[in-house]
């Protein structure tokens, strides 16, 4: 993978198009240096990320949508890429005045909001990290996430739409802050109008945008591999792990996602929680660079009604929709077909987990063969998507191989891990985790010179891939990455219980979720109080994602079946109940006549 091998020239060549695309302050003297594992790209080059989605847009788009926003509750806002610029220049000189400068961290704890792109805007132009906290996590999750990230200034609501009901994001965030250190100010954006409570340091969004003096908010050329983005993986130890993004790394890799893989025609829609990096990258970043229209929705999207996705499709002329496998297969369950007009749409893609061909069948049935269904494949420390199923001939192949324990490929119809051959530009530039913690181990030592991405794969015979599962033991649920030991952990720790395992299995209406299996002490009764007790540790202690829904009380935990056998077991006999009772020899059988991987 050396930056003069011959073979890697058509594929450098491509990269070096698509940033050549971008506007840089200092072009790049090499594209492309070797320096296992992360390697650097672009190197000497200095941009800025908000100028290359907005500033360069404005001589000929300026008038043209970029934000086409929509609230839970059916409110409106279109925001052109003047009034974004506006905006993002105003907010960028406010957080100058707040002391925020090149290095420092800002924390924001947004609903999808337009106010959401601001910050991320404002940050990137003065050359400020940022991070997008779920709205949804509880207080005690919040306060370790705020503390781990460490930021100087953190943005909120003072409420939220969520499924119909306001959440109390201030509210939360003041009882988080009691047990976190640091920020400086707490940025508050009006949404619901309730009220909140009010402290030293607390500033109105509003009120910030209106004293600033534009003039103070010019960008600031950074060097490529600056980090402008914080993802936090699943927890280790009790811990976030997170990676942090290049703003060069992140940019290209966004906008060529969106030229080559998703984008098509002028109204983009990533259908996904803003938390998520893909709904950064490719909901917010990609379409800006590109020059398209975004569309952003705040809540669910069964409120009011299960027709709430076709409507918005139609409402805002979608030509491009990015969401996960979980969100289709709930659309499935509310509605069997498109209630409205989808003829804009020209291309689905989802993320986050597999597209089962079921899924696939049906959004062709809804949708029609003139709209392009695609399954992509990322991950967090690759910067979001990095293939798909269905990409156009000039998205850059890093090239694929499925290999055993030994890096040898394997034959089509057999089991290996999926690793990427060629380096990568959008590959994280650090990593911040507890001590003994080091994910990027994982990934470049066990294959020297590849990437190992800890995904189990096999190849059809027709040369089709099919994802298994993952080695390791983190799962992604609904996009977001979930550590099964984790949640083992947190269930172990529990009164009562004796023994505990966590798994991965599947459920009809939210597709994959986290199971778990316990032993109870021989003084406890298996009632469903108590059960769901035990569930609910695990989110208030973990975030809702992680809180197992489906739950087995076992007699013991054998140690006759390897830890990929147990899980896939403890699977089968899962599906379909959200509590159950079974003996340890059940579980045996069931592993018996499991299919080989």
């Amino acid at each position: 993978m050396a930056d003069h091998d011959p073979a890697l020239a058509p594929y450098l060549a491509s990269w070096s198009e698509i940033a050549g695309s971008l506007t840089w302050d200092t072009p790049w003297s090499e594209l492309f240096r070797e320096r296992p594992p992360l390697h650097d790209w672009f190197v000497d080059g200095r941009l800025n990320l908000s100028v290359s989605c907005l500033d360069r847009h404005l001589a000929d788009r300026g008038d043209r949508a970029a934000v086409l926003w929509e609230g839970e509750p059916g409110d409106r806002r279109v925001l052109t890429y003047r009034e974004l610029h506006m905006n993002v220049v105003r907010l960028a000189a406010a957080l100058r005045g707040l002391g925020v400068g090149q290095g420092d961290r800002v924390a924001l704890h947004l609903g999808w909001v337009p106010e959401a792109v601001a910050a991320m805007m404002a940050c990137a132009r003065i050359g400020a990290e940022f991070t997008v906290i779920p709205v949804a996590l509880p207080t005690e999750a919040l306060a370790v996430r705020v503390d781990d990230f460490g930021p100087k200034v953190l943005f909120t609501q003072d409420g939220g739409w969520r499924h119909g009901a306001i959440l109390p994001l201030k509210s939360r965030i003041d009882e988080a802050l009691e047990a976190s250190s640091g920020v400086e100010h707490t940025v508050v954006v009006r949404r619901t109008g309730v009220q909140v409570d009010w402290y030293e340091g607390d500033r109105w969004y509003d009120d910030l945008l209106r004293a600033a003096d534009p003039r103070n908010g010019e960008p600031v050329a950074l060097p490529a591999a600056h980090p402008v983005a914080c993802a936090h993986l699943a927890n280790r130890r009790g811990r976030p792990v997170a990676i942090r993004l290049g703003t060069a790394n992140l940019a290209v890799v966004a906008l060529a996602n969106h030229l080559h893989v998703m984008g098509e025609g002028d109204v983009f829609w990533g259908a996904a929680d803003i938390s998520w990096l893909g709904a950064q990258a490719h909901g917010v970043v990609g379409p800006l660079l590109g020059g398209a229209s975004t569309v952003m929705y705040e809540g669910t999207l069964d409120v009011p009604a299960p027709a709430r996705t076709w409507q918005i499709i139609e409402r805002y002329g979608v030509t491009a929709m990015l969401t996960s496998p979980s969100i289709v297969r709930a659309l499935r369950g509310w509605s069997l077909t498109a209630t409205g007009t989808t003829g804009s749409l020209r291309r689905l893609t989802t993320i986050g987990d597999r597209l089962d061909a079921d899924l696939r069948l049906w959004l062709h049935d809804v949708l029609g063969d003139d709209v392009r269904v695609a399954d992509a494949w990322g991950q967090l420390e690759l910067g979001g998507i990095v293939t798909c199923d269905e990409p156009a001939a000039q998205m850059p192949d890093p090239g694929f191989a499925i290999v055993d324990t030994e890096g040898v490929e394997v034959a089509n119809g057999e089991s290996g891990e999926w690793v990427m051959m060629r380096p990568w530009p959008g590959v994280l530039r650090d990593v911040e985790a507890p001590n003994g913690t080091d994910p990027t181990s994982y990934h470049w030592e066990r294959h020297p010179g590849v990437y190992s991405t800890g995904d189990v794969a096999r190849r059809t015979v027709a040369g089709d891939v099919e994802f298994l599962g993952r080695l390791d033991e983190v799962i992604s649920v609904s996009g977001q990455l979930v550590s099964l030991n984790e949640v083992r952990d947190v269930l172990r720790e529990q009164p009562f219980v004796t023994d505990a395992e966590a798994f991965e299995t599947t459920d009809q209406r939210l597709g994959r979720v986290v199971g778990a299996v316990v032993v109870l002490a021989s003084e406890a009764t298996p009632t469903v109080s108590t059960l769901r007790d035990l569930q609910d540790a695990a989110r208030e202690l973990l975030g809702g994602l992680s809180r197992p829904q489906r739950l087995l009380v076992v007699d013991r935990l054998g140690s006759e079946l390897d830890p990929v056998t147990r899980r896939r077991a403890l699977a089968v006999l899962a599906h379909g109940h959200e509590h159950r009772i079974v003996a340890w020899d059940q579980v045996i059988d069931a592993a018996r006549q499991l299919p080989a991987l």
